[in-house]
């Protein structure tokens, strides 16, 4: 499954609602709502978690992913060296990580492309992205744009 920044994952477009994400990937294996009554979708068959943001008309607008067969520009990520990630990715230009680190987990955010990596033991285990924030502050939906 592709990751395509700053637009979603594999046919995951930010800016889909529920309805939409089921015409492609059928009910999810769960769904509930967060603390913050947004609406998650749980896909245990694509280690997928998805967030529909309830402040936005319950838009899709974040990713949380564990699949084997996550890619991002051609590249394997999870299961792979951070230090190997990141490697790949310098050519992008996507060199800006900040770092944060709790137990044996670190997370790598860059925040111009909305990209987390999240490793245990150098290794990444966890992949999340989310759509963009323009300059008016608002949320740069890519579904149904052309």
């Amino acid at each position: 499954m592709k990751i395509n920044l700053k637009n979603g994952i594999d046919k995951l477009i930010f800016g889909m609602k529920q309805k939409d994400v089921e015409a492609v990937y059928g009910k999810p294996d769960r769904n509930y709502k967060d603390e913050d009554d947004n609406i998650i979708f749980v896909y245990n068959k694509f280690k997928m978690r998805l967030t529909f943001y309830k402040d936005e008309d319950f838009k899709m607008g974040y990713i949380v992913a564990s699949a084997a067969n996550l890619e991002l520009f051609g590249n394997k990520v999870i299961g792979r060296n951070i230090k190997d990630v990141k490697k790949d990715l310098a050519p992008k230009g996507i060199t800006k990580f900040a770092q944060e680190e709790f137990d044996t987990f670190e997370n790598y955010f860059d925040e111009n492309h909305w990209l987390l990596f999240q490793t245990e033991f150098n290794e990444v285990v966890k992949v999340e992205v989310g759509a963009i924030i323009n300059d008016k502050d608002e949320f740069d939906w890519k579904f149904g744009k052309k």
